[in-house]
């Protein structure tokens, strides 16, 4: 793995820019963050506060978590996205692997299956590169 200057990989960094362009590019997107299996952020994008973005991922982590609660519990499959509506937005989430999962804030006038659709194809891009070494690297630098 190569090393910047920073100390943080190019790999680490080319995705904390996935996270980043994907806020920026997706329409009706406010912000994204990216989550490890146990509830820390791993990657966020630049329209969140650092100390926001933690809160979302925790609050991203029990929505999945309570998700899979209800697929244990009831025969219908694994959660794909879990949508929370409130009176000026969503709060989508899905899982990228197992290790981590994808947290998208998204405005009232957001086209949902556009944003659902950039998301499975985010979750798809991710999980190709997304290693347990890689989000070991990200909680540590999350943000970065």
């Amino acid at each position: 793995m190569t090393k910047p200057a920073t100390g943080v990989s190019v790999e680490a960094q080319n995705f904390n820019w996935l996270v980043a362009r994907f806020a920026q590019n997706t329409a009706g997107a406010i912000a994204a963050i990216t989550v490890s299996a146990d509830g820390l952020l791993i990657a966020m994008s630049s329209e969140l506060t650092r100390q926001n973005a933690d809160r979302l991922a925790a609050i991203s982590s029990a929505m999945l978590g309570l998700a899979n609660g209800v697929s244990d519990s009831h025969p219908m499959g694994h959660p794909d996205k879990i949508i929370i509506e409130m009176e000026r937005g969503y709060l989508l989430v899905c899982t990228i692997s197992m290790g981590a999962s994808l947290g998208v804030l998204a405005s009232k006038d957001a086209g949902l299956g556009t944003i659902a659709y950039e998301m499975a194809m985010f979750a798809n891009r991710a999980s190709a590169v997304l290693t347990p070494q890689l989000i070991e690297e990200l909680r540590t630098h999350a943000g970065v």
